[in-house]
């Protein structure tokens, strides 16, 4: 499955880090990366962006020498997503389902005294 290369690449805070930067920024360099993020120097942000990008979560464009990097949604990442809303979905309709069949239980009764 295409997802799990996603997954193995956001199992790391880091690497989550990176991929929250790139949503909020769209595509950055690794040092526009590394200051965002803060906690990382830039060739600790390099390496994690090598993963991202040949898990495919991560598209590079290169312009003479400089690399900038911005989150492929046609790669595994959307495999990944798919995959998340179709669980939260079904996990949604059990719940309704759920609460729509199971009878309210009556709340107690609370005799006004504090105490």
């Amino acid at each position: 499955m295409t997802a799990d290369r996603a997954f193995d690449a956001l199992a790391d805070e880091v690497r989550r880090e990176i991929l929250s930067v790139l949503a909020r920024h769209g595509e950055c360099s690794a040092g526009d990366i590394a200051a965002k993020v803060g906690r990382v120097g830039r060739t600790t942000v390099s390496s994690h962006l090598r993963v991202l990008r040949t898990s495919g979560v991560v598209a590079e464009r290169k312009a003479g020498r400089n690399r900038y990097y911005s989150l492929d949604s046609a790669g595994p990442a959307r495999d990944a997503l798919t995959f998340l809303q179709e669980l939260f979905q079904s996990s949604l309709t059990e719940l309704k389902t759920t609460a729509e069949t199971t009878p309210a239980e009556p709340l107690p009764k609370h005799s006004g005294k504090a105490g």
